[in-house]
């Protein structure tokens, strides 16, 4: 198993045994089923104010998304730059490096706080280049992403900074208010809702109860979905079925499972039973005296066109003494 997903484990299970609220988020409904289901659950009773656990998400196709009715007020275009300057990570950092990026993030701080947005933009860059391996930088150019109206660019250092920190709340705060301004209630709610298990703040909360709901109509959305599409998987499964019968049936009654014509008297010998006469079964063999066979099988009126044929009506005349009648014509 990977040290690294183990590790990640460790800390969860840790966080679970500082603070058992955490499994009372809605997002761990599925962790407490699985924990109860296995014989217990450490979590002890639920806070009162916790949420009703959320469902797992299905998977909407673009087409069905695009009928809901949904409130997209804040929604931006999504933009489409080239993606920005992440660093080496595989550069040896000195400390005169780790200096030097610290001091170009107090003064990228600075420059936010006089509304310069690109000044500070480009000195968190530089600082990033200095030292690449510090997950807040990352978080923190993503803020600033995120007042330019670049949300991509936003989730491209966000999903950098959880790479590096999967426990720090800032990288999925701006990932979710990133994901909200491009519609994504799904992936936006999640976030958010992360944030707030690792590090809660007023900011990110309410920014969740506003997603939430835009969230949860997409999933009953989809659920209507899901059973419209198992209702009529099931309804052409069952005509499929029927026409089958049908068919199946239709042929039954042009003719019987040997070829002969429905209805024929009880006692007839069976088509195997015919063919174990040697004369019958050479007869058969020639094509001339199968195609008149299936004829005057279909119609047995139709003898009457073979009757100067020697071939044909030797056959005949062979079928009706096993028939116990006389040929007609």
């Amino acid at each position: 198993m990977d040290p690294r997903k183990v590790t990640e484990l460790k800390g969860f299970v840790q966080m679970c045994e500082s603070s058992s609220d955490i499994l009372h988020l809605p997002e761990m409904a599925f962790f407490r089923t699985w924990l109860l289901g296995s014989g217990g659950c450490p979590c002890g009773p639920p806070p009162t104010s916790a949420s009703p656990p959320e469902p797992e998400p299905p998977v909407l196709s673009e087409n069905e998304e695009s009928d809901i009715e949904m409130d997209n007020e804040g929604v931006i275009e999504p933009d489409t730059d080239e993606p920005q300057e992440m660093g080496e990570s595989s550069i040896e950092v000195t400390e005169q490096m780790m200096d030097e990026a610290d001091e170009k993030k107090m003064a990228a701080i600075d420059a936010l706080g006089e509304g310069n947005l690109q000044k500070a933009l480009d000195l968190l860059t530089e600082a990033i280049k200095l030292n690449p391996c510090v997950a807040i930088m990352y978080a923190k150019r993503a803020s600033v992403f995120i007042q330019m109206q670049k949300p991509n660019a936003a989730i491209r250092d966000c999903d950098r900074a959880i790479s590096i920190n999967p426990d720090s709340a800032q990288p999925y705060k701006w990932r979710g208010k990133a994901h909200r301004l491009l519609g994504h209630w799904e992936e936006a709610a999640k976030d958010l809702a992360t944030a707030c298990k690792l590090d809660y703040d007023e900011d990110t909360s309410a920014m969740l109860k506003e997603v939430q709901p835009k969230a949860h109509k997409i999933i009953e959305h989809r659920r209507k979905y899901e059973r419209k599409r198992e209702e009529k998987e099931v309804q052409e499964k069952q005509e499929r079925v029927k026409k089958a019968r049908e068919e199946h049936a239709r042929a039954q009654r042009v003719t019987g499972p040997a070829g002969f014509p429905e209805g024929a008297p009880a006692g007839m010998p069976g088509f195997g039973e015919l063919l174990k006469d040697p004369e019958l079964l050479n007869a058969m063999k020639d094509p001339e005296v199968m195609t008149a066979f299936q004829d005057v099988a279909q119609n047995p009126a139709n003898i009457a066109k073979y009757q100067n044929n020697p071939k044909i009506m030797a056959l005949v005349t062979k079928l009706s003494s096993k028939f116990g009648a006389s040929p007609q014509p």
